[in-house]
């Protein structure tokens, strides 16, 4: 069973794990890889989720993913988040990772809003199956012994379908040591605004372990707001950090004027104001570390690509810069680039803000047929669910 967590004052306790701030990054696939997991820990604290791992994919033990669960030595506490439909095969993930000590804390991913996994009955759509649900939780829970456990979840299908406060009783009769929500059912995608009073209520309703909340926290200020609308135990930052990995230096600078460790003035003070040249050398760092990840700079430069626009974000960098970055090769020609920018150019302030990566509009989920008629498994057997087990992600 998983080590009883507590939270103490604006710091979370998972199991053995002390967080100094209730800061948690949430897994995005192809984003929070060792490298982006490194950078934003120089700038800020909290505790760091791996992308998504397939736990089918895991037990054989493939190559891609036992690169991925591999941390680097500087990583501490070590985080996976596990993806899978099937008990069995869970469990046995959970093992592997437990008895080769690679990893400190163990997540759980309900919250995927992908078609092409909610179609075979797998991420936010499998809690409606609760009993299911339940299996796999207790599952993960026993093998994990010691580690502790803790489960990511969406408010439901949609608005008419929610499963998030059943999935979560489920979840603490189980043994997690927290549960994290995603304030958006896998019908909003990651549209509209994030529905908090739904994170108050689970609160409520969850009284033996923290409750996590997440969705559009841009800001420090935004995630102490969460924390006092909805009385939630800490906050789970995703797209928010995208192209700003400095938001965890923010973030702990208002948590901890919160619990009053530090005065609003020296907190105005470590705020991050990056000028260009900052975040010049920042794109850099991140490509740096890719390449030290994939052992690759031509791959490493290929990834990084897709993070150009979060970091240029209200920037004058020009268009012609913003292409080049996007075509890179080389770290080399990466700093032929870079050089071109006025380093000296100040913050813009609320341009470079706000919300980034995309959002979607709402869409009717892909299910499978006859799902929504019974909450129990029924005629969909876990042959077809596993089909669900692909390499994606979100929630």
């Amino acid at each position: 069973m998983s080590t009883p967590t507590t939270l103490l004052a604006d710091r979370l306790s998972i199991g053995p794990i002390e967080l100094d701030v209730p800061v948690v990054l949430a897994p995005m696939a192809g984003i929070t890889n060792t490298a982006f997991r490194r950078l934003c820990r120089e700038f800020g604290a909290g505790l760091y989720v791996s992308e998504m791992i397939t736990s089918r994919a895991l037990v054989e033990r493939t190559p891609e993913t036992m690169r991925l669960i591999t941390h680097h030595p500087s990583e501490t506490p070590r985080s996976i988040q596990l993806y899978g439909v099937d008990p069995a095969t869970m469990a046995a993930a959970a093992r592997i990772l437990v008895e080769e000590d690679r990893t400190d804390h163990i997540d759980m991913n309900f919250g995927c809003p992908v078609p092409k996994v909610t179609r075979k009955g797998g991420g936010a759509a499998l809690p409606w199956k609760l009993d299911l649900f339940r299996e796999i939780v207790e599952s993960v829970v026993e093998a994990a012994g010691d580690i502790p456990v803790t489960v990511k979840m969406r408010k439901g299908i949609d608005g008419d379908h929610l499963t998030y406060l059943e999935a979560a009783k489920a979840a603490e009769g189980a043994g997690v040591a927290a549960i994290a929500l995603h304030a958006r059912t896998a019908a909003d995608f990651y549209s509209g605004t994030a529905d908090w009073d739904a994170i108050a209520t689970l609160k409520e309703t969850i009284t033996g372990v923290p409750v996590l909340g997440n969705g559009d926290i841009w800001s420090g200020e935004d995630a102490v707001r969460m924390v006092e609308q909805t009385g939630c135990d800490g906050v789970v930052v995703g797209r928010g950090c995208l192209g700003r990995p400095w938001l965890f230096g923010d973030l702990a600078a208002a948590f901890r004027v919160r619990s009053g460790e530090l005065g609003a003035e020296e907190a105005a003070a470590l705020r991050a104001a990056p000028s260009l040249g900052d975040v010049a050398r920042t794109l850099r760092r991140h490509a740096e570390l890719l390449t030290e990840f994939f052992g690759d700079e031509g791959r490493a430069c290929r990834d990084i690509r897709k993070h150009v626009a979060w970091y240029l974000k209200g920037y004058p960098a020009g268009h012609e810069v913003r292409a080049a970055l996007s075509t890179v090769t080389s770290l080399a020609a990466m700093d032929e680039i870079l050089a071109t920018l006025d380093g000296d150019l100040p913050y813009p302030g609320a341009d470079a803000e706000g919300p980034r990566g995309r959002a979607g509009s709402p869409k009717k989920p892909a299910l499978p047929e006859n799902w929504l008629e019974s909450r129990e498994l029924g005629g969909v057997g876990r042959a077809d669910l596993a089909e669900a087990e692909l390499d994606h992600s979100g929630g």
